[in-house]
């Protein structure tokens, strides 16, 4: 099984001692998506709404600290976009059976609603 949160990050930087041109980079970046039911797999739930990123400023600083940026002078994560949960059958079949097991933390009345509800229409499903 195999699965990530692929996110295009932009990225600024204003170093204290150069100039730079262009300041202003974007790139992607992919966060490892847990196995279902296992620590951290809610993250679709806790970061996401609707394929967008719920809190941006929030994830801004989620994605700098990964991305190693957190305490870089002169450098920072000023946009974040979701764009697609990138997996396998075998962890998309995972992740609806561990939605289905407890529909209720997710306030829906079925698996679909609850990967619509978060996911939007972002699964890219590669085998």
């Amino acid at each position: 099984m195999e699965a990530a949160y692929v996110f295009r990050v932009a990225v600024r930087l204003d170093p204290p001692a150069a100039a730079v041109d262009p300041d202003r980079f974007e790139t992607t970046m992919e966060l490892p998506a847990a196995e279902p039911g296992t620590d951290g797999w809610l993250f679709f739930r806790d970061r996401l709404w609707r394929g967008e990123v719920g809190d941006e400023p929030a994830f801004r600083r989620l994605a700098a600290d990964r991305l190693g940026l957190a305490d870089a002078e002169g450098v920072a994560v000023v946009a974040a976009d979701f764009r697609e949960l990138r997996t396998d059958g075998a962890y998309l079949d995972a992740l609806r059976d561990a939605i289905g097991a407890d529909l209720s933390r997710f306030n829906a009345d079925s698996v679909d609603e609850v990967l619509r509800k978060y996911l939007g229409s972002s699964v890219h499903v590669r085998d």
